[in-house]
């Protein structure tokens, strides 16, 4: 119990403090959620994928490995999401939400941060590979999932060329296969913004959950979480293994793939109206359970 605790104190309670202080600038301040979010967005978060990528030591031996294992544990949590959503019977957009739900977890603003503090800066550099994975298939498949047929294949990758993390990959991965070694003049102000990245994450996602409620189906949503944060760590750790992934690589692919759900599930649920109260809920919901199911996870972790 006192492995357990201090890794919650160290690894996770931080970042319920600092998305607590977004809770409560959202809510007796009126802080600019929008704004806010833009700013991550647009110069923090790229800033801090090109400084990962670029000064990691061994991220690109495992460049690959990290890009199937999150496409590949998503796709496995889609069939395993649709295996349960028919076993209790859901319609057909209950069972469209409820695969946006446990297919896409919070690698960004939660997942980044924890395998930071848990794992050190080789995982955090994997684990940013593995995030921008998960948010191409978000903006693809959760897409596709959400607008059903009247969402187009073009549309849907134009998303996905707006993203300027895309952009900060292939400029990370030019500069180092040329070799080049960017200034100390260019570094500086990126690694700065970079630095910024994860608290501002955080705070946008206490921000976010302060416009979170109750879900009218608490029922449906238990289910949801439950498959997100017990069976999503299970199916990780098993196909992570599979490919051959081992050390930083495997803690940071099974942590991200544990996260609660993705708060740009939301987004999409709003957008094309499907189920948005069930979809909240969930990452509501997931949130608030996460440090239960996540301790264990990283005392396991820490210890292969």
């Amino acid at each position: 119990m006192g492995l357990l605790f201090s890794i919650f104190a160290a690894d996770i309670l931080p970042i319920f403090l600092i998305a607590a202080a977004g809770f409560l600038l959202a809510r007796y301040t009126g802080a600019d959620l929008k704004t806010l979010s833009h700013v991550t967005f647009y110069a923090a978060a790229p800033c801090l994928v090109f400084r990962l990528l670029v000064t990691a030591t061994k991220t690109g031996s495992h460049f690959g490995l990290m890009i199937a294992l999150a496409v590949v544990i998503m796709l496995a949590m889609g069939v395993v999401g649709y295996a349960i959503g028919k076993l209790f019977g859901l319609n057909r957009i209950d069972l469209r939400a409820f695969l946006l739900v446990v297919m896409f977890s919070n690698g960004g603003n939660y997942g980044l941060p924890v395998v930071q503090f848990a794992f050190g800066e080789q995982a955090l550099a994997y684990a940013t590979v593995f995030f921008l994975t998960g948010s191409v298939m978000t903006y693809v498949v959760g897409a596709f999932l959400a607008a059903g047929a009247r969402e187009s294949t073009g549309k849907a990758f134009s998303k996905v060329l707006k993203m300027p993390n895309l952009y900060a990959v292939l400029i990370a991965l030019a500069v180092t296969q040329l070799g080049v070694e960017p200034s100390e003049a260019v570094m500086r102000p990126i690694a700065l913004l970079g630095d910024a990245a994860l608290p501002l994450m955080i705070l946008v996602l206490g921000m976010q959950l302060e416009r979170a409620a109750w879900p009218e189906r608490p029922r449906i949503v238990v289910l949801a979480v439950s498959v997100s944060l017990v069976i999503a760590p299970l199916v990780a750790l098993g196909l992570a293994s599979l490919l051959g992934a081992t050390g930083a690589a495997l803690q940071a692919a099974v942590t991200l793939s544990s996260m609660p759900v993705a708060v740009a599930t939301t987004i999409l649920a709003l957008e094309f109206e499907l189920a948005p109260d069930f979809v909240t809920g969930a990452v509501f919901l997931s949130t608030l359970m996460s440090p239960l199911t996540l301790t264990p996870l990283i005392a396991y972790l820490g210890a292969r």
